[in-house]
């Protein structure tokens, strides 16, 4: 979803007032991965790897090193809910809600990120 941005620059930069970054898309979807996760497995709260949760800041200063930080992040939080997913046994209907609205989550976010990179590199 993300390693295709052309930078960190552009990452980091908000198409508009009010309105996310690509990074801040980045780390949202990366948490919500982590709570889906963590409800399918009943984990307890807390073992996020940055402060937070939903809407987390962009670190400050954001550098190339920390945009690797938080695209890996999002990676390894997508490996961990497949992996869980896998190993599941039984799926209940509410389980089932979880991973579709996840997915759907992912589906949704995808194509913001698409958008805000088309209105960032218009201008």
């Amino acid at each position: 979803m993300a390693r295709r941005c052309a930078a960190r620059s552009e990452a980091a930069r908000r198409p508009a007032k009010g309105r996310h970054s690509i990074w801040e898309l980045v780390l949202h979807a990366a948490y919500w991965k982590y709570a889906v996760r963590r409800r399918l497995t009943g984990e307890k709260r807390g073992s996020f790897p940055r402060k937070g949760s939903n809407w987390l800041p962009v670190p400050a200063p954001s550098t190339p090193a920390a945009w690797k930080r938080d695209v890996d992040l999002l990676a390894a939080e997508h490996r961990a809910l497949r992996e869980t997913v896998k190993r599941l046994a039984g799926l209940t209907p509410s389980r089932r809600r979880l991973i579709a609205g996840i997915a759907l989550h992912d589906v949704y976010h995808t194509g913001q990120i698409q958008f805000v990179k088309r209105l960032i590199r218009s201008r």
